[in-house]
């Protein structure tokens, strides 16, 4: 390809209507927030950091809003909470269940999601905060889809090693930490979202589990993922919604700690990462352009930073090419949510799992009886399961969201199937299916989030396949003669 005077070096870009809002969702001092086995305390004494709930609403050119919220939350442990919370929102915005997108952080210092738990110490706080937590949902997402405004979302792509593989062999048996033999997926996907030239949000897409803090900690925190936010937030003025990647087998270095500064730390080496990514795209609504020569010692090329145009498709009229819209900003969006069938292990029943834990700590055994109970409820129902996927074509982007935890080879190959193309994937999202998803190796080696999971070996690898068809079909198909 030959470069010429006024070439552009185009940013991914999707051209939409876009409205952000917050509200404040810190748990109440006192719920329940007993999510470690090890944990000899059940009620929070406090709050290391706000929690937030973001909602980012976006309106293409087939003017079905859609709406992404980025909650600082742990993980559901029933189907029946997240439906509640989520099918309150969908009533109270009118939206059909393709059109919301509700991620959860996963920090492991929040309270506990579960309503089934009223009865434990601090557990008669939930029903009210879940309660609390739908109704933030909605005002957030009325807020946002009453003030969009035409708008567009600038992808690019940062590094970060905060990330790290965290199952290790030692002495035989499979652990869940830092390994440092294995190589981590340190991908952060980042979108830049502004309104005539002013940033107005920006969207972090990073797998890392929030496991920084431990059952030393008393205190609800959202992790690192606090300090990030006031790293960004500092520097763009304007809101930052984290979510979830694929990070089934990810967690920082060093974590299971009560140290809040450790947690601190973690968050900043992810909010300059961040801001890294940021300072490397022109300013908002610009891109580089080659604009001439400069004769000097050696003739220099000089790109310099030219006004973007933007305008949603439905402006541009049918007969533009896809290289065409691709050039003023893409604004077609388009969406689709359909389960993949993924067959289940032969599942022990409760009593076999006592009966095999029978000799640890009393704590730790009712901890994970209880999520294997949790697990089995409105998501098993015969030999396999049916697993929700969500997925939105935003312009030149892509966004996957299910509820599972799977493993960052989920992302790593979406991304390698479509090059070019930056795609948002999302672990915690939606419901139901709040299971591991691990690789076929992790399953040889014995690692925690296989025997954890009742899904069978090759469960990954449908998603992956499903998720890919999900894509492809959302993309736009080129015309004749064009790549």
């Amino acid at each position: 390809m030959t470069t010429v005077l006024g070439d552009r070096i185009r940013i991914p870009r999707s051209a939409l209507r876009v409205g952000v809002a917050r509200r404040d969702i810190t748990p109440p001092t006192g719920i329940r927030a007993k999510n470690w086995g090890p944990a000899d305390w059940e009620r929070s004494e406090g709050a290391h950091r706000p929690f937030e709930l973001t909602a980012l609403a976006m309106i293409g050119d087939d003017d079905r809003p859609r709406v992404l919220l980025a909650v600082d939350g742990t993980w559901w442990r029933r189907v029946a909470d997240e439906q509640g919370v989520r099918g309150a929102i969908l009533e109270g915005l009118g939206l059909d269940p393709d059109q919301l997108m509700l991620s959860l952080s996963h920090t492991h210092a929040g309270a506990v999601l579960c309503a089934a738990d009223a009865h434990l110490p601090g557990g008669e706080l939930i029903p009210g905060y879940l309660k609390a937590l739908a109704a933030a949902g909605v005002e957030a997402s009325r807020e946002a889809l009453t003030t969009v405004e035409s708008g567009l979302i600038e992808w690019t792509t940062g590094r970060c090693t905060l990330a790290a593989d965290r199952e290790l062999d030692l002495d035989g048996r499979a652990l869940v930490g830092f390994n440092p033999d294995a190589v981590a997926d340190d991908t952060v996907v980042i979108g830049r979202v502004s309104v005539a030239g002013r940033v107005r949000a920006t969207l972090v897409n990073y797998a890392c589990h929030p496991t920084t803090l431990a059952w030393q900690n008393r205190d609800v925190s959202p992790d690192y993922v606090g300090a990030m936010r006031e790293i960004v937030e500092a520097a763009t003025d304007a809101p930052c919604l984290f979510v979830q990647g694929a990070s089934g087998e990810l967690a920082p270095r060093e974590q299971y700690t009560g140290d809040v500064t450790v947690a601190d730390r973690h968050g900043r080496s992810l909010g300059h990462a961040v801001l890294a990514a940021l300072d490397g795209l022109p300013v908002p609504a610009e891109e580089l352009a080659l604009t001439g020569i400069v004769e000097s010692g050696a003739p220099l090329a000089v790109w310099a930073g030219r006004p973007f145009v933007s305008s949603l498709r439905s402006s541009l009229g049918d007969r533009d090419s896809v290289s065409e819209r691709a050039q003023r900003g893409d604004g077609s969006t388009a969406g689709v949510t359909a389960s993949v069938t993924l067959p289940l292990r032969d599942l022990p029943t409760l009593d076999d799992l006592a009966a095999e834990w029978a000799d640890i700590d009393l704590r730790a055994r009712d901890e994970r009886l209880g999520r294997a109970r949790n697990l089995r409820e409105g998501y098993i129902d015969g030999p396999t399961v049916q697993h929700p996927v969500w997925a939105w074509r935003l312009g030149d982007a892509v966004i996957v969201g299910h509820p599972g935890e799977a493993y960052s080879s989920l992302q790593t190959r979406l991304r390698a199937r479509f090059p070019g193309i930056p795609i948002v994937v999302m672990n915690l999202t939606n419901g139901p299916g709040f299971v591991y998803l691990p690789t076929r190796d992790a399953y040889d080696r014995g690692a925690y989030q296989a025997w954890q999971t009742p899904l069978a070996p090759g469960a990954l690898d449908l998603l992956e396949s499903h998720a890919a068809d999900l894509i492809a079909a959302l993309l736009p198909t080129p015309t004749p003669g064009e790549k």
